[in-house]
This record gives structure tokens, sequence and C-alpha cells, in this order.
């Protein structure tokens, strides 16, 4: 799904779960076990300066510390995701179809489905080194042979620097260029923070650094949960630079190559490389880069005739095809100096002036200008607007948005170019190389019927936005809502509104809490949001006590929902796992044949959010033809909804409408209900 996952913010709720699941009860590992492993040796520590020019930061606590003890994804209880299933599929079906479907998962259950379960945790328990979803969910998204563009490859822009010159085109690219390469250094050398949530202030501590940091990584883990502090996979970090994913027949693949020390930079449709570290593996100085960066931006050669970039958008199949073709007529060295890349650099000519323009320019730009298959592509346009596009296959939002924060606050608060800077006094030609490659006649006919591939994907995406100023994230607090529940029952309200119908909906939440996590779906329509969206359909005539408590059971359905799939216990990544097993077995249950099975996985209402005070805009494209791909923002002061669809199915602005709508009723209705709740008081 080409959704950015939403990060929990954990509830006070999902720590006691947390406990229960992992057992982690003084029982089984005790205070004296763990500190009783750390070496009898001065834990004062030295620091270094954390604003030195190479590094980003200067962790005392190694990167990956914590990784060997992560704990492992549960595989859920059989029973427990049949129930949760059937509780999912409720507000979709009708009586009839409702219990033919309980029917055919009951049996499920007790029959093919407890087979294909006790096989999956024997596979499970014999891979301790990863997660039972980690191999079959890179597979679905390296075996599929669609486009990456619009069907994978999401987007989160950044928020304008707000100092005066500084989203210079030239400026703005050189600083993340800077930053990106400390960031990169930090995590070369494990010098970048464990990402830890921390639940209080001990894991915060300095203390905590200077002790944990002795604890075997074996142990480190559970050393961190007795200071309330819980580490995060950080297993997909490692994929986030100098990595590329390969087009292959069947199945494409990723390759890292983590010596390399190159940037690709991409302009006009032309390639150029330049190192951004010396040969010892320092920074080069920023004036050096900034000359470099200014030296591309300079040259006024023609746009190519044929820009490589297209292939990149291409069915799969046929882009390993053209690729194998493109090596056997001599780019080998030129294809290797693109894959092997930190990062894809693009600058773009054009210019992003409002929402709409921002989300195409990022979401899917010209083609020309990109290259859709490096794990992520920073795009500076020429007004200094910048986002992030990435591949999803390596990864999921957590550490694109950790390298996001980290990168936006490093050049926000200390700049390492400033508008008055002049570019170094050097010859750049001589540090730029311009990548040239060899085509023929039939790499020449597939870019263009690429170009042509590519417009026909791109042109019918229809988008458009709502900022909804009224209320705010410090406003539900206060009405004592969740903002992520209210956002979503919005959201089917809205659909409902605009269809008379409830449909299946993804929202992606992260479970990097455990070792190899990637996604579980809160299934965000349920019985309780479609009982809301029914009344509310008579507000005229309902009781404004009723419908608060209509949302208060809302927002509590959604608290758990969102509970479960964090610890890894929803339904969706359980039967995967089983129907792609049943599949390699040659077995195809009733189950995954029922119409109603495939019904609540036709998504129709994509949905995800990231909450970063660097996020200015995120988007993806619908899933399904008839959906939406809806983007969402949460505010202390305001929010907001940035969604797109094919308008052959439904138009997104009357979806908005209807969406704007639901806010203002349930706005309506939380200000009376808390109004009238005050004046009982007095």
């Amino acid at each position: 799904m080409a959704a950015l996952q939403k990060i929990p913010t954990y509830q006070p709720g999902l720590i006691p779960a947390y406990r229960r699941l992992y057992g982690l009860a003084s029982r089984h590992i005790r205070k004296e076990q763990i500190f009783a492993a750390v070496p009898c040796t001065s834990v004062q520590g030295r620091f270094k300066s954390s604003r030195s020019r190479e590094y980003l930061q200067e962790s005392i606590v190694p990167s990956y510390h914590f990784q060997p003890s992560m704990p492992r994804l549960p595989v859920p209880k059989l029973s427990d995701t049949c129930s949760r299933y059937l509780a999912s599929q409720g507000p979709l079906l009708d009586s009839q179809q409702y219990a033919e479907t309980a029917r055919i998962t009951k049996e499920f259950e007790a029959k093919e489905g407890a087979e294909l379960h006790k096989e999956l945790g024997a596979m499970n328990a014999q891979n301790k080194h990863t997660s039972y979803i980690s191999g079959p969910w890179f597979d679905m998204y390296l075996k599929s042979r669609v486009s990456v563009v619009l069907n994978y490859n999401p987007f989160m822009s950044f928020v304008d620097d707000p100092k005066a010159g500084y989203t210079d085109q030239l400026v703005r690219a050189t600083n993340f260029v800077v930053s990106s390469a400390r960031f990169l250094k930090c995590l070369r050398a494990e010098l970048l923070k464990p990402e830890i949530f921390h639940l209080g202030e001990r894991s915060k501590s300095k203390w905590f650094e200077r002790i944990i940091r002795f604890v075997p990584s074996s142990l480190s883990w559970y050393g961190a949960y007795l200071a309330n502090g819980y580490p995060l996979d950080m297993s997909q970090y490692k994929n986030l630079f100098n990595s590329t994913r390969i087009p292959r027949p069947g199945r494409d693949e990723i390759v890292v190559d983590d010596t390399a020390n190159h940037l690709l930079v991409i302009r006009n449709g032309h390639m150029y490389v330049f190192d951004v570290m010396d040969a010892d593996g320092n920074i080069k100085p920023a004036a050096e880069l900034h000359a470099y960066l200014s030296h591309i931006l300079s040259d006024q050669s023609l746009p190519p005739s044929h820009p490589l970039g297209y292939l990149t958008a291409e069915n799969r199949d046929t882009w390993a095809s053209l690729r194998q073709k493109l090596e056997d007529c001599g780019n080998g060295a030129a294809l290797k100096a693109v894959d092997s890349a930190i990062f894809c650099l693009c600058l773009d000519d054009s210019t992003a002036d409002n929402v709409d323009s921002q989300t195409r320019l990022m979401l899917h730009g010209d083609g020309a200008n990109r290259w859709y298959d490096k794990s992520f592509s920073l795009i500076v346009d020429k007004n200094g607007k910048a986002a992030v596009n990435f591949e999803h296959a390596w990864g999921d939002g957590v550490a694109v948005l950790r390298y996001f924060n980290e990168v936006f606050d490093d050049m926000s608060i200390s700049p390492n170019v400033s508008p008055s800077c002049k570019p170094a006094d050097i010859d750049a030609s001589e540090h730029v190389r311009k990548l040239e490659f060899k085509l023929d006649g039939v790499l020449e006919e597939g870019i263009q019927t690429a170009k042509e591939n590519f417009f026909s994907l791109v042109t019918p995406l229809d988008l458009a936005a709502l900022q909804y100023t009224k209320y705010g994230k410090n406003d539900l607090k206060k009405f004592k809502i969740s903002p992520d529940s209210l956002m979503q029952l919005a959201i089917q309200m809205g659909y409902h509104r605009l269809t008379g119908k409830s449909a299946g909906t993804y929202e992606s939440c992260s479970t990097a809490a455990f070792k190899h996590g990637r996604t579980e779906t809160v299934r965000s329509c349920t019985a309780e949001t479609r009982q809301c969206s029914l009344a509310f359909d008579k507000v005229d005539s309902a009781n404004v006590t009723d419908l608060r408590q209509l949302i208060q059971a809302c927002s509590d359905k959604h608290n758990s929902l969102t509970r479960n799939a964090a610890m890894g216990q929803g339904w969706d990544r359980h039967l995967f796992a089983l129907r792609t097993l049943a599949e390699k077995n040659g077995a195809s249950p009733a189950l995954f044949r029922d119409p109603a099975y495939a019904a609540i996985n036709h998504i129709i209402l994509s949905t995800s959010t990231l909450s970063s005070h660097a996020v200015n805009l995120g988007g993806f494209a619908p899933v399904v033809p008839d959906g939406f791909g809806i983007g969402y923002a949460i505010r202390d002061r305001e929010l907001g909804y940035n969604v797109t669809s094919y308008p052959a199915s439904h138009s997104v602005r009357d979806f908005l409408q209807c969406v704007e709508t639901s806010l203002e009723d349930l706005f309506k209705v939380l200000h009376e209900s808390n109004k009238a709740a005050n004046q009982s008081k007095k």
C-alpha cells in the first residue's frame, strides 16, 4: 500500500499490554540480571560536540545496540484473528452475507486455517532472527509487476524554511546535502541515537545512556524496558542510503552498497554524480558542495531526447528487460553509479505554487527528472519547496521520517551555507561527472513507450485538499476525544454521505516495536462508525447527548484497534501470511475465495497520517481505481486532508465537501455537549 504508516502515540493502556504480551514480569528477568552484566568500568563517558561538522549526533549508545534483543512480532491466536476479521466484516455486509462469511470463517478456523496456523508457527520458530511477516511482505512489493509510481511510492514535503533567503534552490539543496551527509555518517558510525519510545523521563536521562551502553546487546532491550524506555526496530535504516530497487523478471531485488560516497543529482533529465566525502571519509567543505550544485544548475544543455527516468515508472518486467538491454549496450558502469549513490537529489526547474501542484510535483512529477527506484529521492523545486519521494519495498515511514526530522532540524538550526555565501572558487567540472548512456533503437523506442505509459498513468489522477482551521488537536484534547479517531470518523461519515455505504478502510500502523516489524492495519470502519454515520444522517432529530456518546464510542473503539495493531494484534497480516502459505502449498481455502474477503481487501479508503513538525504535506494515490488516497494532518490549531482519486469513480471535491460537513456536525455536537456539561457543574 502506498501509504505513510501511522506511527502511534502510545496510549497509557498500551504499556501494560506490552508487559503482558512479552511476559516481562520480574519472574522472567530481574534487574540484577541486567545490571550484573555491566562491566565494572567508569560510566562517566566522554562527550564529543554534537554540533561537530562531521556528525549530526554523537550518541554514546550505538545505533543498533538494542537490535539483537528486540522482542519478536507475535503470531496472533487464530481464534482472535477470526473474531477480529468478522468484527471488521460486520459493518460491510448485510445479515445474509455476514452469516455466510461467519460460516466460512468458522470452518477455516477449525480446519484449513488450523493447519496453516500450525505450519506458520513452526516456520516462525525456525526463523527467530526475523518476523513472520517480513519475508511475505517483501515479496508482496518485490513480486508486484505494476509501476511503483502512484501504486507504491508516497511523498512527504518539508515545511518551508522561515529564514529569509534560505528557500533559494541552490542554498536549500546545499544545506540538505550537508545535513544528509552528517546523518549518514552518524548512521554508518553507529553514532545516531537509537530509536526509543520514552514513557517518562528515566530513559531520556544521561544516566540511562551511560549505563545502558555497557549492557550487552543480548539484554539491552530489557534494560531499557526497566527504565520505561521501549526501543524500536531499526533494521530498515540499513536500506535508507546507497540503496536501490533493481528490476528483475518475476521479482525485483534491493541492492545496497554502503561503501559508495557519491550523490546522484538529476536536473532537466540529465544525471550527474559527485563525491560528498573525500578519500578519508570526511564530508567535503560546504562551499565545495555548493560549487558542485551551482555547476549543475548552470548547465544549459537541452533536455535529453530520451530521459531514462521514465523507465523506472514502467511495468517491472518490461523495465527489467530494458535494463538488461542497457547493460548489454555498455551502460553497466553508469547504472552502478546510479544504483549505489547515497540518494537521488532532483533539482526541478518547475515550481509548486499551491497544494495541488505540490502534490503532483512531489508524488509523480514529469517522469523525466526522477529515478523512482532509489530508496528515496529528495526533490527541490525552483522556489525551494522540498519533499521526499520514497520507494516502499525496502521499508516504511519509520526510517524516512527519522531522516526527515533530523535533517530538517539540523539545517534549520545551523545551516552550513547562507544566502550570502559564495560557492568555492574551484573548477567544479573536475569533480562533477555527467553520466552518459548509450542507446540503440530498441532502447529509444522503449523509453518513448515508457513516457507514454507514464502520462497515461498519472494524467487521470485527480486531487484536492481541505484545510480546516476552526478546530485542531488542542480542542479535541479538551473534548477528551482521540484526534486520530475523529479524523477517521469524519472520513467514514463523509464517504457514507457521498455514497450511502460503508467501505473497506485501511489505516496503516507501525509495528516497529518488534524485530523486523513492518505495519499492521487499523480497520477503522467499525460497527460504531457505521452507527454514528447513520445517526448523523438524522442529526436534526437526534439527541446531542446520544450523538456525543456515539462519538465517544467510536473514539474508544478506534483507540482499542490502534493499540492492538501496534502490538501486532490485528487480523490483516496474520491472514495475509496464512494465505501466502496456502498459495505456496497449492491450496485455496474457501475463506480466501469468499467474495466478502475480496471486498474488504478492495481498499476504497486508503488512509494515513504522520505527526511531525517538519512535515508540511503528505500524499499517495488510491490503491484501487474506485478508491481514495487520503493523507491527513492533525495540528494544534488546524486539521487537514490531502486526497487523491480517479474521477471516473467519485469526485474528490464532493467527497471532501462531505468530510467538511461531517467535521462541522461533529464539532457542533462536541461543543454543545461540552457547554452543557460545564453549565451543569455550576
